[in-house]
């Protein structure tokens, strides 16, 4: 074998292992995104804060909301559906594992004024500043 068609053999080893490589990757982080569920998260011009969670399939006894060090986190488990085993085929498509997300906030949330409600797979979530902390319009005399 010459050299010419060896360099070109281990070029094509690479390659496949980079393809292969990429597959496994897109997977892996596929799998990742399942258990990151979607928000979303508005400021107010009071300077609350208003968060929405998408968290289909959870039920809300398995769902936790807590605030550490202004790092708002809610998680949930999604149970296993059950599955269809027939003689001639299987089904299982739902996921299902620990869910998690996390969201940075402002110091001055005031942790006795936060409500979460559960509906319908959204959690929503209120969140208040504390009054000291809060824009003021002062008037000019």
């Amino acid at each position: 074998m010459d050299i010419i068609e060896k360099t070109k053999e281990i070029g094509n080893e690479i390659e496949e292992s980079l393809e292969k490589g990429y597959e496994k990757g897109k997977e892996i982080l596929s799998n990742v995104a399942s258990h990151l569920p979607f928000a979303n998260l508005a400021k107010k011009k009071s300077g609350d804060f208003h968060v929405e969670i998408d968290m289909p399939g959870v039920k809300k006894e398995d769902i936790e909301v807590r605030i550490d060090n202004n790092i708002l986190t809610v998680s949930g488990e999604r149970k296993m559906k059950k599955e269809v085993k027939k003689k001639d085929y299987y089904l299982m498509e739902s996921s299902f594992g620990r869910i998690e997300r996390s969201f940075s906030l402002p110091k001055g949330i005031d942790q006795d004024k936060i409500s979460a409600q559960y509906k319908d797979g959204r959690l929503v979530i209120d969140l208040e500043k504390e009054e000291s902390s809060k824009p003021k319009a002062i008037e000019v005399k």
